[in-house]
């Protein structure tokens, strides 16, 4: 853009603006995310600012939204729906106090009522008489959509008010997409191979802009209500806690998380908390809305370019960005999976600056119709690992590349193989690959197996390297001085891996089994495996028809288990960690507790990314749910990742609550049971 000639590049700045307002506001489809949306915007105003003279009534900056449609009818709002002024640091709000406090002539500090913002779409309700007549979308601020029969179909929103409700009322809120309905909606999109929604903004505003309300009917769809309109007649609040209070009591839906705050300093402390919790919420927000609470204020403070002065919105990094995809590397995992991993140009979202994104496998890159060069949107919420969301087609360049699965193992050059219907590709390369003995190490010296402290990634790659190991037993043969010769490693490091290595002999028999990494065993599974068989030979020597017959143990994780002791190499490993390294156990009896998901079976299939399979089922059994390896009707929850196959279809076929990655890592969070140190490399 031609920064040279400012006529010339506001020209070009409203062009852009003008382009993705309509696809945002009416279109429901953007191709920029909201963060790039505002650089483009802050430069406009940055621009105006410095030359009035180029100020012209159409300009996007004197604008709120965008023109109703054509397919609504228009409704003329009586009091403007405005938009917000926005600010990004501690110092910018103290300096929008500041102002506030200089044009009403006060010394005294002001309270305020603080609130999340909502990124849903905003709302007008009309009650007349106590019963909705009207709803409609803000549109411009200055007219709106007639979206009357879909807000009906919300169920959150009452048709009827009480007795006790002024009349005419005004009420104004946000439409949201709760997360768990956003996700849902998605996976039964791609399961049907329709369109997927990007964004639960997007998911609300969507909805709300059908033709036919029973569509609208069939989408989750909420609301929280932020203010009224018009003061009706004979009611006179003093205060805009007041009014929440009341729209409360008469049964209208409200944010909880809306606070009265005494002080600046208060709001600052609520916008930290808020920030917080973001990730543990089941609606999306970018940020939280401050109001000046006193009603008699307000008409004082005015407003500017249709912005109120007596509210702002505190901006939160953006949880989604745009980027350019430079190139995919495949990871191999330690049962041999193959992972596409997306290499970005880097980009600064969700508050970090991301570079890899997961792209989970290539079912999803053919979903996406994603190729090399394309410009992708991206969405990242809190530790989560990044995960590309859309491409931006009209970006595409001529010579973009497809996206080919190779023929051998990036590492060892083994053949990549895949079983029957399965959607993970895998290397055939056993332990001869690299990446799998690696990944084999790291599992057997992890927490929830052997827990030997000391041995992080970055020493299992040093130990390989110089040859010094090649698979778990070898880690018992090591000396102080091997150890104490690698990089950043001294004698008393050394001795500490030693000492942890001697003390990780003593453990269960259920940690044990978990260590050896036999596929499809997690903790709970060798825990079933360790009370019924007691010893390593008893459990060595059994056939795929007697593991059956162990509770979770089904026919695919039974053949897994034969298969594992029936191969020489893995056979010889177990014994020798047992008898010739002297790695022993007892049968260790827990005292029963009471935990938020005590009776409740859940299973888990497809691949995870937060967190690895072991630790999902880790973080469940500390709630006290039981794991299982198959679908039936006493399973109460499945989450489905990536992948997920004819167990999803079974829990679909019985009419199991089915729920994602995301979905489950919110679950957790909200239970205070968020898996611990979750594995995203």
């Amino acid at each position: 853009m031609d920064r040279s000639e400012p006529r010339t590049e506001v020209a070009a700045l409203r062009q852009a603006l003008n382009y993705h307002r309509h696809r945002y506001f009416v279109l429901d489809d953007p191709e920029i995310p909201d963060a790039e949306y505002d650089v483009l915007f802050d430069r406009l105003v940055e621009l105006e600012r410095s030359h009035p003279e180029l100020v012209t009534p159409d300009s996007p900056t004197q604008r709120i939204g965008a023109a109703p449609s054509s397919q609504f009818n228009e409704v003329r709002h009586d009091t403007p729906m405005l938009s917000l002024d926005k600010c990004t640091s501690a110092d910018e709000l103290a300096a929008w106090e500041e102002r506030c406090r200089r044009l009403l002539e006060v010394d005294d500090e002001l309270s305020y009522f603080c609130e999340p913002k909502i990124d849903g779409i905003a709302v007008s309700l009309l009650y007349t008489d106590r019963v909705l007549v009207r709803a409609a979308t803000r549109g411009d601020g200055e007219t709106g959509e007639d979206i009357t029969p879909n807000v009906r179909t919300i169920p959150e929103i009452p048709i009827e008010l009480p007795a006790d409700v002024p009349s005419p009322l005004e009420v104004r809120g946000e439409v949201y997409m709760p997360i768990t309905g956003f996700l849902a909606f998605n996976r039964r999109a791609v399961a049907s191979g329709e369109r997927t929604i990007v964004n639960p903004r997007n998911g609300a505003a969507g909805s709300l802009r059908q033709l036919d309300p029973a569509v609208t009917a069939k989408r989750p769809l909420a609301m929280f209500c932020y203010s009224i309109g018009e003061t009706p007649g004979g009611w006179q609040p003093r205060m805009h806690s007041e009014v929440m209070a009341a729209l409360e009591n008469w049964g209208l839906p409200i944010n909880r998380r809306g606070r009265r705050q005494a002080n600046l300093k208060g709001c600052a402390e609520y916008v930290d908390a808020l920030l917080a919790d973001r990730d543990s919420l089941n609606y999306a927000i970018d940020g939280a809305v401050i109001k000046v609470d006193d009603l008699g204020l307000r008409p004082r403070l005015g407003q500017v370019t249709r912005k109120p002065r007596w509210a702002i919105a505190y901006k939160y990094p953006s949880e989604e960005a745009s980027t350019v995809l430079v190139d995919v590397d495949f990871q191999v995992g330690r049962t041999g999976a193959i992972t596409p991993v997306a290499k970005l140009e880097p980009v600064f979202v969700g508050g970090v600056t991301v570079s890899n994104a997961t792209l989970h496998n290539m079912d999803e890159v053919s979903r996406l119709d994603l190729r090399i060069g394309d410009t992708v949107l991206i969405h990242r919420a809190g530790d989560v690992i990044p995960q590309v969301m859309k491409v931006l087609e009209s970006k595409r360049p001529e010579d973009a590349r497809a996206i080919l699965m190779p023929s051998e193992c990036p590492v060892c050059g083994s053949a990549i193989v895949q079983e029957g219907d399965e959607v993970v590709a895998r290397c055939s390369g056993g332990l001869r690959c690299r990446a799998q003995r690696k990944e084999r190490l790291r599992h057997f010296a992890s927490r929830h197996a052997l827990d030997i402290e000391g041995l992080g990634d970055k020493l299992v790659d040093q130990l390989l390297a110089e040859d010094l190991v090649s698979g778990p037993a070898d880690l018992y043969q090591l000396t102080v001085d091997q150890v104490a010769g690698l990089e950043r490693m001294g004698v008393k490091s050394a001795e500490n891996l030693l000492a942890a290595l001697e003390a990780s002999k003593r453990t269960t028999f259920a940690r044990f089994i978990h260590a050896l990494g036999i596929r499809e065993v997690g903790e709970t599974t060798a825990a079933t495996l360790a009370r019924e068989f007691k010893t390593l030979g008893a459990l060595v020597a059994a056939d795929e028809e007697t593991l059956q017959e162990v509770e979770d143990v089904g026919p695919i994780v039974a053949s897994r288990i034969a298969s594992f002791f029936a191969d020489e190499t893995n056979r010889t490993l177990a014994f020798a960690l047992h008898d010739e390294i002297g790695i022993a156990w007892e049968v260790v009896e827990e005292e029963p507790k009471t935990s938020p998901l005590d009776g409740q079976t859940w299973v888990l299939t497809g691949s995870l990314e937060a967190m690895t399979r072991n630790e999902a089922k880790a973080a469940l059994v500390d709630l006290g749910a039981r794991v299982a390896s198959s679908v039936s009707k006493n399973t109460t929850v499945v989450v489905a990742g990536p992948g997920a196959g004819s167990k999803r279809t079974r829990a679909e076929e019985l009419g199991i609550e089915i729920m994602d990655e995301p979905g489950f890592v919110q679950r957790l969070a909200r239970l205070g049971k968020a898996a611990e140190d979750p594995d995203v490399a």
